[in-house]
């Protein structure tokens, strides 16, 4: 029987759990979902109490047509382990799973978060007047959205190389593929332009927390500038450079990522 917690609301949030100790909770991308850390369940639970959840909308969590905001996910992250009594969590945010980290905790607080890890993400999404690195301005967003309202696998089969530093092989095509055409067409609109537009530069320097910032080197979505500037606000925060990886170093450089994680961790 596959594991579901059902929110408040309604909605329910499909996870995997595995392990006991410290918990790890691993939050994916927009599109996305939790098998995309197939390659950190077995090797973190040897150790820690390792959780994958699929954000509402995602994956094989329902697929509510309301609460498609980062304001709303980083609600859903804290009510599960407010639910679960989880103690001194560790937060590990792949790109949007960024943002949900750092929304949960503008609004929750510090305290019962041990660390944070960052997996290839900026500040901010959009291209605003003064933040140039950002991925979207204003005609990419709208394409995109375009795009996903009408041809999504068209517009899938070219987003997902970027994703990657080397071409994938059909079995990886074929999975991913299918994890991230689960939702329906108007979620997938609506959280990518949510999580496009919200900005996080003027609260990552109140972040106090031990903060680990993994980038992939190539640049095909993310610059490792985005992650040199994060560092700058982050206080202490420490910066990992994934040479032969580019937005998806827990699956292209598993091994090195799992190593890096698990050595941060243990010197917090």
């Amino acid at each position: 029987m596959m594991p579901f917690y059902t929110l408040k609301d309604g909605a329910t949030l499909y996870y995997e759990q595995q392990g006991e100790g410290t918990p790890i909770i691993f939050i994916h991308g927009v599109w996305m979902s939790s098998r995309f850390f197939h390659n950190q369940l077995s090797f973190f639970s040897k150790q820690y109490l390792t959780i994958l959840l699929d954000l509402r909308g995602h994956g094989n969590s329902s697929h509510t047509p309301y609460g498609h905001t980062i304001s709303t996910y980083a609600r859903d992250v804290h009510e599960f382990i407010t639910t679960h009594q989880l103690k001194d969590v560790i937060l590990v945010g792949w790109s949007m799973g960024a943002f949900v980290v750092w929304e949960y905790l503008e609004q929750f607080g510090q305290e019962n978060v041990k660390g944070n890890i960052i997996v290839d993400e900026m500040a901010s999404d959009f291209k605003w007047p003064d933040f140039p690195i950002g991925a979207f301005d204003l005609p990419a967003l709208i394409s995109l959205m375009q795009g996903i309202q009408l041809d999504r696998t068209s517009t899938l089969k070219n987003f997902i190389p970027l994703m990657f530093k080397d071409e994938l092989t059909e079995e990886d095509k074929h999975w991913i593929m299918k994890e991230v055409t689960k939702m329906p067409e108007s979620i997938a609109s609506a959280i990518l332009f949510d999580q496009s537009i919200v900005d996080y530069r003027d609260f990552l320097p109140f972040i106090t927390i031990p903060t680990l910032l993994c980038f992939g080197k190539e640049e095909k979505l993310i610059p490792v500038a985005a992650g040199r500037h994060i560092q700058k606000l982050v206080s202490g925060s420490v910066l990992e450079v994934f040479e032969n990886s580019c937005h998806c170093p827990f699956l292209e450089e598993s091994d090195r990522f799992n190593k890096v994680v698990i050595d941060f961790i243990e010197h917090i």
